[in-house]
């Protein structure tokens, strides 16, 4: 019986535009998240997504300012973008190292961008406006067919760039410097993966928000290494595992009223446990 009114409920629910083009835009924001995510845990910038978020709300914050709040998208990625260049490309030659560099950037753009905001106030909610940026509250459940098919297009060059310079991506991510020596223009290659990250980060601030985007980033990869051991491997399962847990997150969230973001992290926490019983029982396969 419970069964049944919750998939009563559900169906309901996806009577309304809004919840399926929030279940898709989820869905694909989980995916591309999944597939950068373990070459930035890997590569030691597993906070990337925390900076350029914080990144990405400033340019929010100005865009605001600006009166585009219709086509922000032409400020947030541009901004956004350049950052994560200026973050990853250096990488541990810059005289401020990475992580540092990040958290600099994380702290600095996340108080600008609320000093815009209260200081050009753009409605009478400002706590409101800030907690939906911040946690993704009510942002996923506002999109539009235009804002879906943005999504879509984005999320489907994410997934052929990884797809066609899976091989470089695996070299530079495993041994730059031997990358460097076979030939490979690693300089190019850490560009194109910061131009993809920032490019799904701006995409997933509607999905949980700039606090939670990290999770999106972490909490797959982290999961699939438990189990498994070669990057393959771990790469197509934390896209499956991504996936899965965005699709429950936000299914949950209809039925139990909870906020997306939250919920979506949340069952990403449990997965990641799930996950590391498995491993610490099974041992983790080779494939």
């Amino acid at each position: 019986m419970i069964l049944k009114d919750i998939f009563g409920t559900l169906a309901m629910y996806f009577e309304y535009p809004f919840v399926r083009y929030a279940l898709i835009v989820g869905v694909l924001i989980a995916l591309c998240s999944s597939l950068l995510g373990v070459t930035l845990v890997l590569k030691r910038f597993s906070f990337i997504g925390d900076g350029l978020s914080h990144v990405a709300f400033g340019a929010m914050a100005i865009a605001g300012v600006l009166k585009m709040t219709t086509n922000e998208m032409f400020l947030v990625l541009p901004i956004t973008i350049l950052c994560a260049v200026l973050l990853l490309r250096q990488g541990q030659n810059a005289k401020i190292k990475g992580d540092a560099a990040i958290a600099m950037v994380s702290v600095g753009a996340l108080a600008f961008g609320y000093m815009l905001m209260n200081l050009f106030p753009t409605s009478s909610n400002i706590s409101g406006d800030v907690c939906s940026t911040l946690f993704g509250s009510t942002s996923i459940l506002t999109l539009t067919m235009s804002d879906v098919v943005l999504c879509s297009v984005l999320s489907l060059a994410v997934v052929v760039i990884f797809v066609l310079f899976y091989n470089k991506i695996f070299a530079v991510t495993f041994d730059e410097s031997f990358a460097k020596a076979t030939g490979t223009k690693a300089d190019n290659y850490n560009l194109l993966i910061a131009i993809v990250i920032a490019v799904i980060i701006v995409l997933a601030m509607n999905l949980v928000g700039s606090l939670l985007i990290s999770a999106l980033v972490i909490f797959p990869a982290l999961s699939s290494m438990r189990i498994y051991k070669s990057f393959k491997a771990v790469t197509i399962f934390s896209a499956i595992f991504s996936v899965i847990c965005a699709t429950v997150g936000i299914l949950i969230s209809i039925v139990a009223g909870t906020p997306v973001g939250s919920t979506i992290v949340a069952v990403d926490v449990a997965a990641f446990a799930v996950c590391y019983l498995v491993g610490a029982v099974g041992g983790r396969a080779a494939a």
